[in-house]
């Protein structure tokens, strides 16, 4: 099992979500569509977590509140599954096979809009800079045999996104 090598330590404005079951973890999900159907800018997040914490499971709740009709995948091998649900970009990346940021160019990551489109990207860090900056940082965990998600504004537009769903 490989661990993300970015430091996933929770900042001072983290907030710890517990996922007690696979329920909680596709409610956690559907919230977060609820905020993205409202959010106007564009969104860059950054998923971490072991093989199994729910990285998927979260990314096919958010996409499927946000009427995304299709299978929700694993990007584990494809590398990049890019959807359009509510009018958006959704780009759900898995860059750990990734050797050098340059190759984001045949990705077609460069391309991306981060004023309108919607990154989730596993394993960023492999990104380097040719990632936009990083706004949002979701750390799936497990703990027990339970799992926890600690989200961390990493921008501005982050705190803003995450106030919108603290407050709604």
């Amino acid at each position: 099992m490989h661990s993300e090598s970015i430091d996933s330590r929770a900042g001072p404005s983290a907030t710890a979500i517990e996922l007690p079951e696979p329920a909680a973890t596709d409610a956690f999900g559907r919230r977060l569509a609820q905020v993205l159907a409202r959010w106007k800018q564009g969104l860059v997040v950054s998923l971490i977590g072991d093989l199994g914490a729910g990285k998927t499971a979260l990314m096919r709740a958010i996409l499927g509140a946000l009427g995304e009709p299709g299978p929700v995948v694993s990007p584990s091998y494809t590398l990049v599954e890019p959807y359009t649900v509510a009018g958006r970009n959704v780009y759900h990346v898995d860059l750990y096979r990734l050797a050098d940021p340059a190759e984001l160019d045949y990705l077609g990551l460069r391309d991306i809009n981060p004023a309108t489109d919607w990154l989730f990207a596993e394993w960023a860090d492999k990104g380097g800079s040719g990632l936009p900056p990083i706004d949002i940082k979701i750390c799936l965990e497990y703990v027990g045999c339970a799992r926890r998600a600690t989200v961390d504004a990493m921008s501005e537009r982050g705190a803003d996104f995450w106030a919108g769903f603290e407050h709604p």
